[in-house]
């Protein structure tokens, strides 16, 4: 069955492992956190961006503005058990979690992905321990995208998404309740083509992998791509204007949005020495002479909100 999209979701579903075995990804638009020296907490969702089947060929279209940033979050069909999927993401070409390059199937032994629902969002490259750089939109050809940094190809932008389940008599003997299963979770080049840059660093783990591998069904997966463009191409292609307008700094500062912290008992990875070494949007633009970002003027982000026991 292929990916569906909804005006907001991704919907991968597996009806024949189970009529409940379904796994959906939202793009959460968010602020960007100042790119400086910082670790700055998780920000907070400004609702979602808005998803649209392209008009001139096979694909899912998602607007951005340069403005805004991107996170993911994974939820299941059944919240309220803590049944697997495993998951890989991709920006263009570069793995989000490895900084290697894009495949669709998993590389146990690089551990290239990641365990849903153990890991409920994600909101940058994995770049060190419980440290990601953040999603950020940046047009094609400036160099400022990851996928520029580090692959020696012409750029795809857009996000890569594959999802696997467990394998059916896996996922029969845990729904008899047959295994104890831990810990239960509730989650919540064309012109005009976008990318994901590296923005501010923010506190987040990705948690290492613990199911077995001989647990996946590595025959049942489903791919898909999101080609993010701007705004300008969206309504070329869509013949709408975009659902949202740009976020400002002045927005930024009156809306005055609370930034949460998650505490994270997992073991957490140690985050890949490429994608660390990338440079951020306002690093290449400092090389080039030109500052992608508008003047901060004095933007001082509220107090962090911490959010657990």
């Amino acid at each position: 069955m292929p990916v569906t999209a909804t005006h907001t979701s991704l919907v991968f579903e597996f009806p024949q492992i189970a009529e409940d075995a379904g796994l959906s990804v939202t793009f959460h638009r968010t602020l960007r956190v100042p790119d400086d020296e910082t670790t700055y907490g998780l920000p907070p969702s400004l609702g979602a961006f808005s998803l649209s089947n392209e008009r001139e060929g096979a694909g899912i279209l998602m607007p951005m503005w340069q403005s805004e940033a991107c996170w993911l979050s994974f939820s299941t069909s059944r919240p309220f058990d803590s049944m697997p999927f495993l998951v890989k993401v991709g920006a263009g070409s570069v793995n989000a979690v490895t900084g290697g390059r894009w495949t669709p199937e998993p590389d146990f032994e690089a551990e290239d992905y990641f365990e849903v629902p153990e890991q409920p969002w994600l909101d940058g490259f994995c770049t060190g321990h419980n440290v990601v750089r953040q999603f950020v939109a940046m047009p094609l050809g400036g160099g400022y995208t990851v996928e520029e940094q580090l692959v020696d190809a012409p750029a795809t932008g857009g996000i890569h998404l594959s999802v696997y389940p467990l394998k059916k008599s896996v996922w029969e003997q845990r729904s008899r309740g047959d295994v104890d299963h831990g810990m239960v979770f509730n989650c919540c080049g064309v012109p005009g083509d976008m990318g994901l840059g590296a923005g501010g660093s923010i506190t987040q783990s990705i948690a290492t992998p613990v199911e077995p591998h001989d647990n996946w069904d590595l025959t049942a997966g489903l791919s898909t791509f999101v080609r993010t463009v701007n705004t300008q191409q969206w309504q070329a292609i869509t013949g709408e204007p975009p659902h949202t307008s740009p976020l400002t700094i002045e927005e930024y500062r009156a809306y005055g949005f609370p930034w949460f912290e998650r505490y994270d008992d997992t073991l957490a990875r140690q985050g890949s020495e490429s994608l660390a070494a990338v440079s951020t949007v306002r690093q290449v633009g400092a090389k080039t002479g030109h500052d992608p970002l508008p003047d901060n003027g004095g933007f001082d982000p509220p107090k962090p909100i911490v959010v657990g026991p």
